[in-house]
């Protein structure tokens, strides 16, 4: 499995960012990746991630999110050199999602861990959302 985890810096004003994606493959996926923000405030949040997504995946131009779950944000918002749309669902159809929206490149899908959960949690949140084995499989015969 693919890991990305970029820091601008390692300063307590830059932290680390925790993303994880999904490898590359011939056939669709659930998720593309897990995300665990430092906050809720999705105008922090969201340049670091933007910065740190591969260049395949094009321009990020919409961003649908949970609006129970971030702070309020305004309709649009201007991130890494453009505009992106923000739209906060009331009744998302996967809580916990970000969905991220690029003309020519599609629809990628963010699962988010709550900025809260602990990094032991987190990180095997981060694990067993992106395994591609099937549920109940532990590779033994």
């Amino acid at each position: 499995m693919a890991t990305t985890a970029r820091t601008t810096s390692s300063s307590p004003s830059h932290p680390l960012l925790r993303l994880r994606l999904a490898p590359h493959g011939p056939l669709p996926r659930r998720l593309d990746g897990v995300w665990w923000p430092h906050s809720r405030d999705l105008l922090t949040q969201l340049p670091p991630l933007l910065a740190a997504l591969p260049s395949a995946w094009g321009d990020i131009t919409g961003i649908t999110v949970d609006a129970t779950a971030w702070s309020s944000a305004p309709g649009r918002t201007f991130v890494a050199g453009q505009v992106v749309r923000l739209h906060k669902a009331t009744t998302p159809h996967v809580p916990d999602t970000v969905i991220l929206l690029s003309p020519g490149h599609g629809r990628r899908d963010l699962l988010v861990i709550p900025p809260d959960t602990t990094e032991e949690a987190a990180g095997l949140l981060m694990t067993a959302a992106l395994d591609d084995r099937a549920p109940g499989t532990d590779g033994e015969a």
